[in-house]
């Protein structure tokens, strides 16, 4: 709808063989802004278009405009107010979600979104200048990019600290963007490449603890003096890591650094932001260790426009998280996003060079391991059409679990399987 009242309004001023328009129109339901992709077509002095795929009319009378949705359902949402330029303002009609027979008037707004001005890939470099501390559809874009496109930026560390050592945001993972990708809408699967995820100061920092779930009775009782900060030094030059201040027995402790992003969610569906600690089937604050440089990640997308937000850089980090901070760090990122049109997926994925990957949240392990079970067999069954039967097998013989956070308000797990295993039944389809 919000795409058809712009292409009204524009069409005052367009020639007569305007292309079509796609706007993003957002709904104050009792305080909550619900988002929507209206797209219109100029067909002369009567508009129509669709509005989150529903049949849209409307027309529009110097700036003045009003257009009508119907549902497939048959339900009727209505829509008057002012078009100016690019923006566009006003009431909305829409049925009472909990009575049939009342109407109920709310606040809307939309702008329209931007025309791609060529079909080559592009490059983008964005510089942060804040950081989001929810994920949340009510954020302002602080880009919009299309298919295809490449992102070069940067993130903080888990405290809200860059690249020199400045606190730039409150801490809790705060995150960079979100990024805007053009087409994206509810049902879609967001594919996010990551090309680059480089180290980008000397520094880490992490603690001498055990989360709880990793703690064992006798373990407990002796863990009060625990949580304390541990720095580590990295070596840029050649990938390694060591405690900066450690005692004679971690004296000789170095570790190879594999550096990765705690944080890779789209903007969750309807209703409050989340914080950016916690993670859901957005994706958000995943802790897995696998999402990583050429990996790729999927997200079920549920915002018009996905809404990617990245962040919580790691230098390293073994299975679980298990001292609650990893190496913390901040970092380099480049990545390329795609759209797989149409396609919905349960809950985020990850894809290697040789494995599939699918990620599981949940209050314990044991969902989450169900949750993680229930992805992986919805990805055998729209890649290599297998049956429930036929998934199980797959399972039972080449599944491994891997433990991906435990220091969360939600414990994570994934479902790993090698792809080689699997690239004879894509090629016999």
């Amino acid at each position: 709808m919000r795409a058809l009242l712009l292409l009204m309004l524009l069409g005052l001023a367009m020639p007569s063989d305007a292309a079509a328009d796609t706007w993003l129109l957002r709904v104050n339901r009792w305080g909550t802004w619900s988002a929507m992709t209206l797209k219109t077509d100029r067909l002369g002095p009567q508009w129509t278009g669709t509005l989150d795929g529903d049949s849209v009319q409307g027309r529009v009378v110097q700036g003045a405009i009003e257009f009508e949705a119907v549902d497939r359902q048959g339900r009727s949402y209505r829509y008057a107010g002012q078009v100016d330029g690019a923006a566009m303002a006003g009431t909305a009609d829409f049925p009472d979600p909990n009575h049939d027979a009342v109407r109920v008037t709310h606040r809307f707004t939309a702008r329209r979104l931007p025309e791609r001005r060529s079909a080559a890939p592009q490059q983008h470099v964005y510089h942060p200048v804040d950081y989001a501390n929810e994920f949340s559809a009510q954020r302002e874009p602080v880009l919009t990019i299309w298919p295809g496109d490449t992102v070069r930026t940067t993130t903080l560390d888990s405290g809200g600290v860059d690249a020199q050592g400045v606190t730039r945001a409150l801490y809790g993972n705060p995150q960079t963007g979100p990024f805007f990708i053009m087409g994206a809408e509810a049902g879609d699967t967001l594919a996010v490449h990551l090309r680059r995820v480089r180290l980008n100061r000397d520094w880490a920092g992490s603690l001498d603890t055990l989360v709880p779930r990793a703690q064992s009775t006798s373990i407990a009782g002796h863990a009060a003096p625990l949580g304390k900060p541990v720095r580590w030094r990295l070596d840029l030059a050649h990938g390694l890591a060591w405690p900066a201040d450690a005692g004679t027995k971690l004296a000789r402790l170095v570790v190879p650094v594999r550096p990765m992003l705690g944080g890779l969610a789209v903007a969750p569906g309807d209703g409050p932001g989340i914080f950016t600690g916690d993670a859901g089937t957005f994706g958000g604050n995943m802790d897995f260790n696998e999402v990583v440089e050429g990996a790729t990640v999927y997200l079920p997308v549920q915002q018009p426009g996905g809404l990617l937000y990245l962040g919580d850089g790691h230098a390293l980090q073994g299975d679980g998280e298990t001292t609650q901070f990893a190496l913390e760090t901040s970092l380099d990122v480049e990545f390329t996003v795609d759209l797989i049109k149409h396609q919905a997926i349960r809950m985020p994925r990850v894809e290697t060079a040789t494995h599939l990957m699918t990620l599981g949240q949940a209050g314990s392990l044991d969902d989450a391991l169900k949750i993680a079970t229930a992805g992986m067999i919805q990805w055998l069954q729209q890649a290599y059409g297998l049956g429930l039967q036929e998934a199980a097998v797959v399972l039972g013989s080449s599944v491994e679990y891997r433990v991906v956070t435990l220091a969360g308000r939600s414990a994570g797990l994934a479902a790993k399987l090698e792809k080689g295993r699997l690239d004879l039944m894509r090629a016999t389809r």
